[in-house]
């Protein structure tokens, strides 16, 4: 497997239809957080849009929802938190895919996936993919053939992070995990519950929540050892009964 980062020049993906013209008249930056779903025809991404000037309130938005989906060509836009400091917007959307990205798909047989990092702003993009080293190479001879600019800034043979940098979770807790935080499920209060988090991972909510759990257990069991277990005194005071008073 490989991960490989490319730079573009937005500019060339709004020619080629990948980027809405305007998009960064009204946006700073567009971050991809996570690829839900992908397929030829469509995609469902977790995305940071950063906004020029002040956030608009969700009762705004969602009156302009169906202009905002008709202007950015998506089937589906939903905002899961908003970031008023940073001026971000957490978005849930679902897009086609334009043509020419349906003929990369294509070449890669559905073995590759975007990851992070994937930044898009006015003058540059910034793309990582993560998949069969074949399969990317056959994307990069596409590229090559239809004479697209990029320039590689860096490719590994590896995921980009290691299991110790992901605090010893398996890629799929940490996926799990990612996605329930970024959608708020750790909020307080809870902004999403497990079963709508389970139907938009396309897994029952008894199945995600032993996941969700057996990565928590792991980062609970990575903090203690760090930062000490408790002793017996600690434990006795904590299962001491408490007076009323």
């Amino acid at each position: 497997m490989q991960s490989i980062t490319l730079e573009f020049r937005t500019g060339d993906l709004v020619l080629l239809g990948l980027v809405p013209r305007d998009l960064f008249d009204r946006y700073e930056e567009v971050e991809l957080l996570e690829t839900l779903r992908l397929e030829r025809g469509w995609r469902l991404e977790l995305l940071r849009i950063r906004r020029r000037g002040p956030l608009k309130s969700v009762e705004e938005l969602e009156r302009e929802s169906r202009r905002i989906r008709a202007l950015y060509g998506l089937e589906r836009f939903e905002v899961v938190d908003r970031r008023p400091r940073t001026r971000d917007y957490i978005v849930l959307a679902r897009q086609r895919n334009p043509e020419r990205l349906r003929r990369w798909l294509s070449a890669a047989g559905g073995t590759i996936s975007p990851t992070s990092p994937f930044r898009l702003t006015r003058e540059t993009t910034v793309a990582t993919f993560h998949g069969d080293e074949r399969a990317v190479r056959r994307v990069l001879a596409r590229l090559d053939r239809e004479e697209f600019p990029y320039r590689i800034v860096r490719a590994s043979g590896r995921p980009a992070l290691t299991d110790e940098e992901r605090w010893a979770l398996t890629p799929l807790q940490g996926r799990m995990l990612s996605r329930a935080w970024l959608l708020g499920y750790y909020a307080v209060p809870r902004r999403v519950t497990l079963a709508r988090l389970a139907r938009q991972s396309g897994r029952s909510a008894p199945a995600l929540g032993k996941i969700l759990r057996r990565a928590e257990g792991r980062l609970a069991g990575r903090w203690l050892a760090t930062s000490g277990l408790p002793s017996e005194e600690d434990l006795a005071e904590i299962d001491r009964p408490r007076s009323a008073g």
